[in-house]
């Protein structure tokens, strides 16, 4: 049983987080977030110190062993959050996008080589059980070049415009928030990119052509309702969600559950995904955003 601390506990993802702590078997012995609607912690760990101040958590656990620091906080805190968490010598996992730009991977690289510990983030798709048989089929294939479209489309109130989401200082943008684990998952597929192009950009709405070592990407991402293809409608469905490779649907809608708990696992068995394979969608990212 190892010892986590959870930085970022009333966050949308931290659910996952506290599920898969409590799944492989360890132990969540403090938990911060400065909003306290926290109660998804009570049916997994509801005798677990909770902090609204950064410092009266860092001030708790000056003196305990912790061996994970799970992070789930705003984009743009996690450089800072997982170099706190290095330095107390926990290693980390940090739910992604792990950083907003390739030089934060840079930084932060180098504070694992001064203390030793090692930084997880989680790229969930690749523990998908239909993504890892497409990425099978495809390496035993033939090399050939893969016409691919990618629709995300997935609605988002009001709100969404106010949070710190839609600043893109803070968020990394559109493609950060809700594109970044297709193009993690295209490139752990398709192979290295080649050419990255930026369409169209709105606060709501982007498209682009990504072309990798084996396949050409038409990409199209947005949180506007209105937006949504008329079978979602038709469906009473707020979310459309299409990958089609050489023009046949690719499925794999199902089996999202408990990927954190792979993930998790995965790190637990000393494997898991690490700085050098966060970089390829960090780069994708921040290069869609310079454009």
């Amino acid at each position: 049983m190892k010892n986590f601390a959870l930085i970022g506990a009333g966050g949308y993802i931290a659910p996952r987080h506290m599920q898969a702590i409590k799944d492989t078997g360890n132990n969540l012995i403090a938990a911060y977030d400065v909003n306290d609607s926290v109660g998804a912690i009570d049916s997994r760990f509801p005798d677990v110190p909770f902090f609204t101040t950064f410092e009266e958590f860092v001030d708790y656990l000056h003196d305990k062993q912790v061996d994970f620091v799970s992070i789930a906080t705003p984009n743009y805190m996690h450089k800072y959050h997982i170099k706190y968490a290095l330095r107390k010598g926990a290693n980390v996992i940090c739910e992604k996008p792990l950083v907003l730009d390739p030089a934060d991977i840079d930084e932060i690289a180098q504070v694992e080589k001064e203390t030793g510990k090692k930084v997880f983030t989680v790229l969930q798709l690749r523990t998908h059980q239909a993504i890892i048989a497409l990425r099978d089929k495809i390496k035993a294939a033939p090399a050939k070049m893969y016409d691919i479209s990618l629709s995300y489309f997935t609605s988002r109130g009001p709100w969404y415009h106010k949070s710190w989401k839609a600043d893109v200082r803070k968020s990394g943008g559109l493609a950060n928030n809700i594109g970044i684990h297709f193009y993690d998952m295209l490139v752990w597929i398709f192979g290295d990119v080649t050419k990255n192009e930026l369409i169209a950009n709105e606060p709501d709405y982007m498209s682009g052509k990504l072309e990798l070592e084996n396949a050409k990407i038409d990409w199209v991402l947005s949180v506007d309702r209105h937006r949504l293809p008329q079978q979602a409608k038709d469906a009473g469905k707020s979310t459309f969600r299409s990958i089609k490779i050489d023009g046949e649907e690719f499925e794999f809608s199902e089996g999202f559950t408990d990927l954190h708990t792979i993930v998790y696992k995965e790190i637990m068995a000393g494997r898991g995904f690490g700085l050098d394979d966060a970089r390829v969608g960090i780069k994708i990212v921040s290069d869609l955003r310079k454009s």
